[in-house]
């Protein structure tokens, strides 16, 4: 079986594909990853192969300025999809963002030249399979193109499928701006749109079953493997800390320039200098020059793999996104959530829902709220139970090696072979 990955260069959002991708190719598959050629040595360096297709995308640029009018004119960097919020779930709001997105998000991320050179290296290669990252709907042009099955693969609880269904129920009759960008796409390369366009044939999933939304798509549950890049354990973290280690990080997306997720770092550090504590704040060098002063007990390192430091860890604070999240939580680690933009606010208040950990707002982030979060977690034994609860079921669900054969079936069923 010919097995195609594709992701819109960002490394959040490929990363949490790699162990699929290798367990494939362990079975025996063959495996190639496309995308534009900015995410072409992170590719390689996971060992896969990589297909550059296209030219890079200018997502953040293209992003600036853009706001949501049915959202009190929300900027587009402290957008909340949490379905809770009744916000999410009026005509104004589902309108303005849905006629944004197609034009100022997903029309960058899958630009002509990615889409049309995906379709080429489809037709030379005529995969099986296409797993596409949620965003990345050139996968399922490509698929389409050669009768492929396709699936998309999740890195968060499915919010923006949720937020489609949501605005075809309420706003079906009005005109629908995604099908059209994506009917002019496909009619550029002879075909039709169809829903399964957005949604793929079925959906893998990496969220556990509480976290999960149950939108009553076709959804193969898999285990998150964590994989945070090349990585080489340090000196340091090879030793058992003497005494309660709490990591502090911002993600890999706010290195790729995202800076609307770290906010001020400044001073924020100061609160937390008395604590009894070894505070572990991966920092990049931007971000280390915008901190005036950092406390004797932090510790402040470029880059340490996650899925290395988090099990020394008693708790973790971030940002909230999607695999810093998934490899706390697979790692049992209590998490103090400031969550800023999309899905992070809806998995901040799962967790502190089920007991993992405490939300805390964005625009409430002070150093003040910082330390007083971090001694709860460190001093209620209730947050290490409830974030051991949640690696369980984490755990529970099949891993990727599992779930290949479940892939190789669905495939023979999907596949159109007179495309």
């Amino acid at each position: 079986m010919r097995v195609l990955f594709t992701s819109f260069a960002l490394d959040a959002h490929y990363l949490g594909s790699v162990p699929l991708a290798w367990a494939l190719r362990a079975a025996g598959h063959e495996v190639r990853v496309a995308s534009q050629p900015a995410l072409t040595d992170t590719i390689t360096s996971a060992g896969l192969t990589a297909v550059p297709v296209g030219e890079d995308h200018t997502l953040l640029g293209a992003m600036s300025g853009f706001e949501v009018d049915g959202a009190a004119d929300t900027p587009w960097n402290a957008i909340d999809l949490d379905p809770t919020r009744p916000e999410v779930q009026s005509p104004a709001f589902l309108r303005a963002l849905n006629e944004l997105l197609p034009s100022k998000f997903f029309a960058h991320a899958n630009n002509d030249s990615m889409i049309d050179d995906l379709v080429r290296f489809a037709r030379h290669w005529r995969p099986d399979l296409v797993i596409w990252e949620p965003f990345t709907f050139a996968g399922a042009i490509a698929a389409k193109a050669v009768g492929a099955a396709h699936a998309r693969l999740l890195w968060g609880a499915d919010l923006f499928l949720n937020q489609r269904l949501t605005y075809l129920r309420l706003l079906g009759n009005e005109p629908d701006p995604l099908a059209e960008w994506l009917g002019g796409v496909l009619d550029r390369h002879g075909l039709l749109f169809d829903e399964a366009t957005v949604r793929g044939q079925w959906t893998i999933d990496q969220m556990p079953a509480g976290i999960r939304l149950p939108l009553g798509e076709h959804t193969v549950p898999m285990r998150y493997v964590p994989y945070n890049g090349p990585a080489v354990v340090p000196d340091w973290l090879r030793e058992p800390p003497t005494r309660p280690r709490v990591c502090l990080t911002v993600g890999l997306t706010a290195r790729d320039g995202a800076d609307y997720l770290v906010g001020s770092l400044d001073g924020m550090f100061d609160a937390v200098g008395d604590l009894d504590v070894e505070i572990v704040a991966t920092l990049n060098a931007d971000q280390r020059a915008r901190i005036s002063r950092l406390p004797a007990n932090v510790h402040a390192v470029d880059f340490v793999p996650l899925h290395a430091l988090l099990p020394t860890c008693s708790a973790i604070a971030h940002h909230g996104g999607a695999g810093t999240w998934s490899t706390a939580a697979v790692s049992g680690t209590p998490q103090l959530i400031f969550p800023s933009v999309w899905d992070n606010s809806y998995r901040a208040r799962r967790t502190a829902e089920v007991g993992a950990g405490l939300l805390i707002p964005a625009d409430e982030l002070t150093p003040e709220a910082l330390r007083d979060g971090l001694r709860r977690l460190l001093d209620e034994p209730r947050f290490a139970e409830g974030a051991d609860r949640l690696r369980a079921e984490m755990t529970n669900d099949p891993s990727p090696g599992d779930v290949v054969p479940v892939l190789e079936k669905l495939t023979a069923r999907h596949q159109s072979y007179d495309a």
